[in-house]
């Protein structure tokens, strides 16, 4: 399964030309993609009108759900940004820190196009798409 990072939805929306977002549309029906709520919140206020905030929800209502963050989640998340830390990588964003240890700890691939998720790749285990050639 793989969960899509609103970095990857908004490009995706707006119709902006990203190797993740062009990943994402070939994907989108044939793949199992996860959304998870903190996304969901994040991708939907987005919007300025009704028109693509009901059309957008209808879309992203399709793919399978997740709950990002819970007790436990959170706990292991403070960790994983503190493991981070100690080794001189600064996440800019907790949403970030709670998705990103929701991947991990599911086994979940992540989609995403934002470079706070390079350093839980690197030192944490999380897997990612690779959207190369």
């Amino acid at each position: 399964m793989i969960f899509v990072d609103t970095s990857v939805w908004v490009d995706f929306f707006r119709g902006t030309a990203s190797a993740q977002a062009e990943w994402l549309d070939r994907h989108l029906g044939s793949e199992g993609l996860v959304i998870g709520d903190l996304v969901l919140a994040e991708v939907l206020q987005g919007f300025k009108d009704d028109r693509g905030f009901n059309e957008a929800k209808r879309l992203l209502g399709q793919l399978e759900q997740v709950n990002v963050v819970g007790i436990d989640l959170a706990v292991e998340a403070a960790r994983n940004y503190r493991r981070l830390r100690a080794r001189g990588v600064t996440v800019r964003g907790t949403v970030d820190v709670l998705i990103a240890t929701r991947c991990i700890s599911d086994g979940l691939r992540l989609l995403h196009a934002d470079r706070d998720f390079e350093g839980f790749a690197e030192h944490l285990g999380l897997q990612v798409v690779d959207c190369g050639p």
